[in-house]
């Protein structure tokens, strides 16, 4: 087993190698099929013969959003499907994998659902039909659906000891209140507590259907054999009842400043969160954005790393970030410091933002955040693991090839009036939204400068007031 993992690790190595060495202005997405099965079953085909793997991915439009009555239902059932189909149990499945070198994952995030697999090309005949086991019947085991439930449950309890893995959650139930971009990916304890096989068995049924799913295999393998395969496979998958209506997610609330302060009081740190509404992840403006986000707080040499780390000490860290979703998205800048810099750290993240509109951006920032962002795009999409993910958030966020394809052209396109009005547009600028995680009693005035005060307690259940 140890030498095929050698193998295949080396293999990836070999793939980044193998590369096509084209200028940075030349990169466009490899070419791929799209193909609609009669079942609904969207199925996408990327060949890619650098060397002899196969990515495939299965990406099913369920997540968060659909989870208003139990949260965590969602993360419970995307992980609940590894643990066996109704032919072979876990450790068969497993075993299957392990034994070649192979890698199985899934997991469900706000919108989508998804399971991946990578393996040798040699291995498909053997590995690709459980791959369709696992999607289409799984077992559900309840021996280790309790056991994967209890887990997860226990992860809810710990996780607030660290406010740096829970104050995201609070962004969102802030931003976007009682709609379903609200809910937490995985869940709180009292919800994930009371789930039941039957609740994972009702939700596969109501959202696992091939209308409303994805298969993407990139690697080396021939299109119209493997569509055959795909098809063989997938084929007899039915949906059962009325094709799944459109939801409205929500919109983010920012009528006015607000501040969400968490109380931690044991903190010796104060974490947080300020921004607002941000984009869709196919709004024409993604690529630009990224640009000008990379000299906000997108590197380590960006305006907020170098005045709250470099230049002033008072944190390990700060960024900032366009949040993208299908529907829409948020923005924040983001960092941590201690207790007693709070109020440091704070005026001098708002004074560094607002440096977009005091001074802008000039031509030579611009062009060094324009050379960066080149040269962190193309080996984002190398592999063939790399290339199933984009297109598995192409599905899901129903965004085009012509982002890709034009993305260099957008970025070396981008002036510094353009970029002032991109930065007019999209960067909230008033009734700024804040998120303060740490000691309220030392804190609570410094809150009150940045908007209307609404305080949590971190020891309450979930990520709303209660």
């Amino acid at each position: 087993m140890s030498i095929k993992v050698t193998v295949m690790a080396a293999a990836v190595l070999a793939t980044m190698a193998a590369a096509p060495l084209a200028g940075a202005a030349d990169f466009r997405l490899p070419a791929f099929d799209t193909v609609t099965l009669p079942n609904g079953l969207t199925v996408y085909l990327m060949e890619r013969h650098e060397v002899p793997l196969i990515s495939v991915r299965a990406v099913v439009k369920a997540g968060a959003v659909n989870d208003a009555k139990q949260p965590g239902l969602s993360n419970l059932t995307g992980d609940a499907l590894l643990l066996g189909s109704k032919a072979h149990n876990k450790t068969a499945i497993d075993q299957a994998f392990d034994f070649r070198g192979a890698r199985l994952a899934g997991g469900a995030g706000t919108e989508a659902s998804t399971v991946q697999a990578n393996f040798a090309r040699a291995d498909s005949a053997t590995l690709l039909p459980l791959f369709a086991e696992i999607i289409q019947q799984p077992s559900f085991d309840e021996a280790e659906l309790v056991k994967l439930r209890d887990r997860k449950v226990n992860g809810l309890k710990q996780a607030k000891e660290a406010p740096r893995n829970v104050v995201n959650n609070y962004y969102k139930a802030m931003l976007f209140g009682t709609s379903p971009y609200a809910i937490p990916a995985s869940g709180t304890v009292s919800s994930v507590s009371a789930l039941k096989q039957s609740d994972v068995q009702g939700y596969y049924q109501h959202y696992y259907r091939p209308d409303n799913a994805a298969i993407i295999v990139v690697g080396d393998f021939q299109a119209a054999e493997m569509r055959k395969q795909i098809e063989s496979l997938f084929g007899a998958w039915k949906a059962s009842g009325p094709a799944l209506p459109q939801q409205d997610n929500g919109k983010v609330q920012a009528d006015k400043a607000r501040v969400w302060l968490v109380n931690k009081p044991d903190a010796i740190e104060t974490t947080f969160l300020i921004g607002g509404v941000g984009i869709a992840r196919n709004d024409p403006d993604y690529v630009p954005l990224q640009v000008l986000n990379t000299i906000v707080g997108g590197r380590f040499t960006s305006w907020l790393n170098d005045e709250l780390r470099v230049n002033s000490g008072l944190t390990y860290g700060a960024r900032s970030e366009f949040a993208t979703l299908s529907q829409t998205g948020t923005f924040a800048i983001s960092s941590f410091t201690a207790l007693p810099k709070t109020e440091a750290a704070l005026a001098l993240a708002h004074k560094t933002y607002q440096r977009l509109w005091d001074k802008g951006i000039d031509k030579a920032t611009l062009e060094s955040a324009k050379a960066y962002v080149k040269g962190q795009f193309p080996p984002r999409y190398e592999t063939s693991e790399q290339l199933a993910g984009l297109l598995g958030d192409m599905y899901a966020s129903k965004v085009g090839r012509e982002q890709i394809d034009n993305f260099m052209k957008d970025v070396d396109s981008l002036t510094p009036e353009r970029a002032k009005a991109l930065v007019d547009k999209h960067f909230p600028r008033t009734k700024l939204q804040t998120v303060l995680v740490g000691k309220a009693d030392a804190i609570r005035d410094i809150a009150k400068t940045y908007g209307e005060v609404t305080e949590l307690q971190i020891s309450a259940d979930g990520f709303q007031p209660q």
